[in-house]
């Protein structure tokens, strides 16, 4: 009989997951575990994906364990209180604040990255001293089996409930009959304000990690063989399912072809000239992400690419130009393999055409000029940003993730992490041995020293 959240709740109240030591063990053995199961991994993340031993490491296993080996390193200190200074009116006082679990969370992963955005949060939810609802992907089946056969061979169902099944059918009564402690969802903007309601009616914080079109302008004088390459890696890995790959790219009208060269010189040393036949290259999830996809092709004029292959769930890497910035194209997160290409005058113009999509997850400009570099950066809000990368923010534990508005809300990655799973108790501490009067009423005469203390 599958438990309850009442019994992870029961076993969260017991004390069980609190201490220092049994959260560094619990990561330790994930490790260890994870570790054992890399092979399994590769052949389940090839099934779903078409990743390649090399890609799944570097962007699901190793991209986990990079993330887990810098908490282990970094929990104890991460535990410990932290003082704080102790205003005037509360002295003697001390004042310090302590992270302090949450309880039951709920972490619900979506499938292009089905391992690693299922896995990574569990890291933080962990370490914070929670006990932990798992919600895979049914969209990525072989990689969920994968991940229920390492959960279930190393954690108790009370403490960490791994939960398979459609989406539609599991979550609902699940987020609707219990009340978890907080809720960390990765996906669709259209999903995430489901998940977002039903939080709301139990009042639940949430962690919205959505998506959005992210864009990348190009200046006058980047060098465009350098962005080419750069946008070129992210945009095409994983056929372009990755919510932070740039979605689609702004340059400068004279610069037009110069770039569309670059690109299709980077693709066909990423891929070779024949993507279809590359071992490099993966697929598209589902039939209906292809149908989809598909769609867009006449939305403007392909340079580059456009052969498909229904069967094989094949898009070849496209470049598109022409295309209208009222397309359908233009108003719905690609996330594929296909990249518009639009042109630009002005910033003025430029920025008027990101506009219609604000908040993207991430932002990304390539220029030499700090002043455009300033520019952009301070007119383009995002949930991150990169200058003359993209991407590549994610891999460094320091730099919080997270979106805004319709990109999402919350973050996580590094300490960040641990602090999203857990609350910030602030605490004053105070000695008996003085207990002055004046504290005290009457206030009558006291005025002077009060505004002296408070103010």
């Amino acid at each position: 009989m599958q438990p309850s959240i009442q019994q992870l709740r029961t076993y969260f109240l017991s004390g069980a997951t609190q201490s220092y030591d049994f959260r560094l063990n619990q990561l330790k053995r994930l490790k260890k575990v994870v570790l054992e199961s890399e092979k399994e991994l590769y052949q389940a993340l090839y099934a779903d994906l078409k990743k390649t031993d090399e890609d799944a490491w570097a962007t699901e296993v190793g991209f986990f364990l990079s993330e887990l080996n810098y908490t282990i390193e970094h929990l104890k200190a991460w535990m410990q209180p932290n003082t704080v200074s102790t205003n005037l009116v509360n002295q003697p006082s001390t004042s310090f604040t302590v992270q302090e679990p949450l309880g039951v969370v709920c972490i619900i992963a979506p499938w292009n990255y089905p391992f690693q955005l299922l896995f990574t949060p569990l890291i933080g939810a962990i370490a914070g001293g929670n006990c932990v609802v798992l919600k895979p992907s049914e969209f990525a089946p072989a990689t969920a089996a994968a991940m229920g056969k390492i959960i279930h061979a190393l954690f108790p169902d009370n403490y960490i409930l791994y939960m398979e099944g459609e989406g539609a059918t599991v979550l609902p009564p699940l987020l609707t009959e219990n009340r978890f402690d907080h809720i960390f969802y990765t996906g669709s903007t259209m999903v995430g304000k489901i998940i977002y309601k039903y939080a709301a009616e139990q009042l639940v914080p949430v962690t919205l990690e959505l998506g959005g079109k992210s864009p990348a302008v190009i200046t006058s004088d980047a060098n465009i063989r350098v962005a080419a390459r750069r946008l070129a890696n992210p945009k095409f890995s994983n056929c372009g399912q990755m919510c932070i790959a740039p979605d689609y790219i702004l340059v400068p009208t004279e610069l037009k072809e110069e770039l569309i060269k670059e690109l299709i010189i980077a693709i066909q040393s990423f891929y070779g000239a024949d993507a279809e036949a590359s071992e490099h290259y993966g697929k598209i999830i589902n039939d209906k992400q292809w149908l989809r996809l598909t769609s867009y092709l006449s939305d403007g004029e392909i340079v580059y690419g456009g052969k498909s292959n229904r069967e094989k769930l094949f898009i070849e890497p496209t470049i598109m130009t022409g295309v209208h910035a009222d397309a359908k194209i233009m108003q719905d997160e690609i996330f594929g393999p296909i990249l518009p290409i639009l042109t630009y005058q002005s910033n003025e113009e430029a920025l008027a055409i990101i506009q219609k999509n604000p908040n993207p997850l991430a932002f990304y400009v390539f220029t030499e000029n700090k002043e455009d570099e300033q520019y952009w950066l301070t007119n383009v809000p995002s949930g991150g940003a990169c200058v003359n990368n993209a991407t590549m923010h994610i891999t460094n534990h320091d730099l919080p993730f997270g979106g805004r508005g319709f990109s999402g809300m919350g973050g996580y990655h590094g300490k960040l992490s641990f602090d999203t799973f857990t609350h910030t108790k602030s605490v004053l501490k105070t000695p008996t041995w003085i207990d002055p009067s004046f504290k005290y009423p009457p206030y009558k005469g006291k005025a002077w020293l009060l505004k002296r203390l408070i103010g």
